[in-house]
């Protein structure tokens, strides 16, 4: 029997499909069909696939990959509805994603590569370097597993997991396409955030594909000397150079960048780096998310205490800087990125 490179089928768009499904000699209509079974009904095998011949699913199951995630793990918050999932893939990987729950709706915050490169001083992903990227139908299956998981409908999509979605730029824009299909989940561009740590030539080439997502920069420190601490990205891309690329991808696409920045007790929670913080930022169309860090016992940073968060925001908005401080969600099911990974893992 002839062995095929088995395709990934999830990650092709509808298009993409029914051009494979002529080559193997089968109308477009079937494509269709199977396209809805993967994304619609997120069907978990070939077989069931109802409305398909039983001959053309087992060319299928010769031919193709037909990616499914399987839940290793989901631990839930007694706090609020948040819950961590961690799911294996089918070489052995672990990612992780989160649900939270707004009043806007369920948010899914996915995965983008199994571990990370990037080395950012208080994340848990990068403490065991990358292990590969995720391909386009891992990062949707994230969502699938969470909606099908929880039974209800997922509006909101923050690519924010382990992992930088900039280092998995082309595998990034075809779940982007994706995930956005009016075939699919049609989930608005406008409802899904893309963070990064800031790769700039790749920031530049996401503004010329005039996409209508949020782009999320994490940000972390005002000063280069304290960012290329806490960021090594930083050393190779400095602060500069980072704002006028956030200042091209407002002018190329209208939409305003936030800036993530994780409030460290003691390191960059101070007035003075309020002021920097502000100063760095005045002029520019954009909103600061400060998220107080979540502890990882491989490092020794705290949390900030309440009043210097207070503080900090008050020193942002009144120098007309719109901010928001993040809700604390799912501290106690180790919310931070990468730590139940790691820790399932070790």
């Amino acid at each position: 029997m002839p062995h095929f490179e088995k395709h990934d089928i999830k990650s092709l768009n509808q298009k993409e499909l029914e051009d494979f499904f002529v080559s193997l000699g089968e109308k477009p209509f079937r494509a269709r069909q199977v396209y809805h079974w993967m994304h619609i009904s997120h069907a978990g095998s070939f077989d069931e696939m109802g409305n398909i011949p039983q001959s053309l699913k087992e060319k299928l199951k010769e031919r193709c990959e037909l990616t499914v995630l399987r839940q290793k793990l989901a631990q839930r918050s007694k706090v609020d509805e948040t819950a961590k999932y961690l799911f294996g893939l089918p070489d052995g990987n672990m990612i992780e994603s989160v649900r939270m729950k707004y009043k806007h709706g369920n948010s899914v915050c996915i995965s983008s590569q199994a571990g990370c490169r990037m080395g950012c001083r208080f994340c848990a992903s990068t403490l065991d370097g990358l292990a590969r990227n995720l391909t386009p139908a891992e990062m949707l299956e994230q969502v699938y597993r969470v909606q099908e998981d929880i039974g209800e409908r997922v509006s909101h999509v923050v690519v924010m997991g382990s992992g930088e979605p900039l280092d998995n730029y082309d595998n990034l824009l075809k779940f982007l396409e994706l995930l956005s299909d009016g075939n699919g989940l049609h989930i608005s561009q406008r409802n899904i955030t893309v963070s990064t740590c800031g790769i700039v030539p790749n920031m530049r080439r996401l503004a010329g594909e005039k996409l209508q997502i949020t782009l999320a920069i994490s940000l972390h420190a005002a000063s280069q000397k304290k960012r290329e601490e806490l960021m090594p990205v930083a050393r190779k891309y400095g602060l500069e150079e980072l704002l006028e690329a956030c200042g091209y991808y407002f002018g190329q696409t209208g939409r305003r960048i936030t800036f993530e920045y994780s409030l460290v007790g003691k390191v960059n929670d101070r007035p003075q780096d309020a002021r920097q913080l502000a100063g760095l930022l005045k002029g520019q169309n954009c909103h600061v998310n400060l998220i107080p860090v979540n502890p990882i016992k491989e490092r020794a940073y705290v949390q900030p205490d309440g009043q210097a968060v207070k503080e900090f925001r008050q020193a942002l908005e009144k120098q007309g800087i719109t901010v928001t401080v993040r809700r604390e969600m799912g501290r106690d099911i180790d919310g931070a990125c990468g730590q139940l990974r790691r820790r399932q893992m070790g």
